[in-house]
């Protein structure tokens, strides 16, 4: 059986089995709680420049199917699995996880202590690691690790955001009858500005009522300016992406130029992060993140308890609440969780309210975009 050697910058080294993709890659670790979804998980352009380690220790078991893509491909840098089922069983499966992850090149590590990895990662934080299964010398490893850019220092936009401008085709899964929604009529049209959007993402928005134009992160902003003042455009979508919102400069002078305009917005995980840095609120870094889909958060305008899906290591600071009301709290560490400008029609929240993986308790927000749009009129 093939192996794949492990170095973290804490100095601790494993040895595991390899599946998926051979080669040597660098990138950071995380752990994710969910109990679903791997699929989801390992195509999420959000977890580009990262190793997933799945506390859930059975993965693999429904295979994989290209409807459960969230993107065309696997960005993550490799996932981490206690036990690896290669012999899928469900009626919907068209190739094994180990199947897909070779085809996008991404490393596969099973039969390893998941408990203890992620014990590390509570303790000591998300860090930096070197996986390889080309090379077994600890201190060849370390080299490469020290040599290569930590995850903070890499813009991985500009590779996974759309080249092209389209106009998103369907809305919500009907698991019913095992096919997408056809949209609705009579739609409002909003631009989602693409750092690395989920497809179901763009499935609720469409559901909610929008006809949703994706268009590239570098899109000039008196262009969506021109177009809204024109009603053209009723809003803007920033979307979800990976990395340290921090770095983007350019993206941090459009978003400027929208609110200035009183453009009504809606971000989402990086799309919020961004929306604060705008703002003159600068984000931080949590110690290990929220990743997983069992996160609890506390709708601060209704008192309702929201379960709900996370993928993010960075965090809107509490000073934003000079100019922002705080909708939603996270429940496990009382972190910010969403947020209504109160000079702006804009609105944000840190989790996934389109719940893939996840609970579907927090999907009512894509609504409360369009109603806040109807607001205005």
């Amino acid at each position: 059986m093939k192996k794949v050697h492990l170095y973290f910058e804490n100095g601790t080294y494993l040895t595991a089995n390899a599946f998926g993709s051979s080669g040597t890659s660098v990138g950071e670790v995380v752990f994710n709680t969910s109990m679903t979804g791997y699929q989801e998980i390992a195509t999420d352009p959000s977890y580009a420049g990262q190793f997933v380690t799945f506390t859930m220790p059975e993965i693999g078991n429904v295979g994989a199917n290209p409807q459960d893509n969230e993107s065309p491909s696997a960005h993550c840098k490799g996932v981490i699995v206690r036990a690896y089922q290669d012999r899928p069983s469900n009626f919907r499966s068209q190739e094994s996880f180990d199947e897909l992850l070779k085809r996008h090149g991404v490393i596969g590590i099973k039969d390893i202590d998941t408990r203890f990895i992620t014990k590390m990662l509570r303790r000591e934080g998300a860090m930096m690691m070197v996986a390889s299964t080309e090379i077994s010398d600890k201190e060849e490893l370390r080299k490469i690790l020290q040599s290569s850019p930590r995850i903070e220092e890499i813009d991985y936009i500009k590779d996974l955001s759309t080249k092209t401008v389209y106009t998103h085709a369907h809305g919500t899964y009907d698991a019913k009858v095992f096919e997408y929604k056809q949209p609705k009529e009579d739609r409002k049209k909003i631009v989602a500005i693409d750092f690395g959007v989920k497809r179901n993402i763009l499935n609720e928005l469409t559901e909610a009522g929008f006809e949703v134009e994706v268009v590239p992160f570098d899109t000039q902003a008196q262009s969506l300016i021109k177009r809204f003042e024109n009603s053209e455009i009723e809003g803007v979508f920033l979307s979800n992406g990976p990395g340290d919102p921090l770095i983007l400069k350019d993206v941090h002078a459009l978003i400027k130029e929208l609110i200035a305009a009183k453009i009504p917005m809606f971000g989402i995980c990086l799309g919020h992060q961004l929306l604060s840095i705008s703002h003159g609120r600068d984000t931080y870094k949590l110690k290990f993140g929220h990743h997983g889909g069992n996160h609890p958060v506390k709708n601060q305008e209704t008192g309702r308890v929201e379960i709900t899906a996370q993928n993010h290591n960075y965090n809107v600071p509490e000073s934003i609440t000079e100019i922002a009301t705080v909708t939603h709290k996270n429940l496990f560490d009382g972190t910010i969780e969403g947020v209504r400008y109160n000079d702006a029609p804009i609105m944000s929240v840190q989790h996934h309210p389109e719940s893939s993986p996840g609970p579907l308790e927090s999907k009512y927000i894509f609504r409360a975009f369009a109603k806040m749009i109807d607001a205005r009129k």
